[in-house]
Order: C-alpha cells, then sequence, then structure tokens
C-alpha cells in the first residue's frame, strides 16, 4: 500500500501516522481554536510500538505521511 498525505487536523484514534520512517498509532486528536497566528492547531497523542507515548503539536494543515 502506497503511503499518502493527511492533514493534522484529519486524523482520528486508531489511525497510522508516519514520523521519521517510523510508524505511530494516533490515540487522541484535540484541535484548538483559532489563536494570535491565525491558524488552528492539533495537539496529537500517539503511540511508539514500543508503547512511548508522544504529544505532537502542529498546524491543522501540517501535512504527515500515512499508512
Amino acid at each position: 500500500m502506497e503511503d499518502m498525505k493527511k492533514n493534522a487536523s484529519d486524523f482520528k484514534p486508531g489511525d497510522t501516522i508516519v514520523i521519521g520512517g517510523e510508524k505511530l498509532k494516533v490515540i487522541g486528536v484535540e484541535i484548538s481554536d483559532i489563536g494570535k497566528q491565525g491558524t488552528k492547531k492539533c495537539r496529537i497523542e500517539a503511540q511508539k510500538q514500543n508503547e512511548e507515548k508522544i504529544v505532537i503539536i502542529r498546524p491543522a494543515d501540517y501535512p504527515f505521511e500515512s499508512s
């Protein structure tokens, strides 16, 4: 299956996101209101293969690879 790009705001829990060649499972997504910079922000909580949790904060339209 070919990797594709999705905006940060399009991810849902259970989706897979690819960062630095590593696949992470999305376990939560929060989208903030428009702030001083004029864009919505997304807070994505994801889990690595070894069960380590990480938090990624990016603009809502930031493109991520998904699989």
